[in-house]
């Protein structure tokens, strides 16, 4: 399937942010901060990967139930949509 760029706005935007703080972390690793500051924003970076990744995924389930509704044909299965959506948890 492919990605609407308008559509992908919000994914977009939360992983330049995931990828700056990213970027802060490994910043933070290499000047030996503090272990417990290191892992609260690792996990602030996996937060906001996940959340991206469950925006693109109710995205392009949107996408496909629009079409099904106009009797079209969407690019993929209810049942590739929910191997997509477990991979993610």
């Amino acid at each position: 399937m492919q990605m609407d760029s308008q559509l992908m706005k919000d994914p977009l935007t939360r992983l330049k942010r995931a990828q700056g703080q990213l970027g802060a972390v490994i910043a933070m690793i290499e000047e030996g901060d503090e272990c417990e500051r290191v892992l609260t924003q690792l996990a602030a970076v996996s937060s906001a990967l996940d959340r991206a990744g469950f925006k693109i995924i109710s995205t392009g389930m949107r996408h496909c139930q629009a079409l099904r509704e106009r009797g079209e044909e969407p690019p993929l299965t209810e049942e590739q949509l929910e191997k997509l959506f477990l991979a993610l948890a």
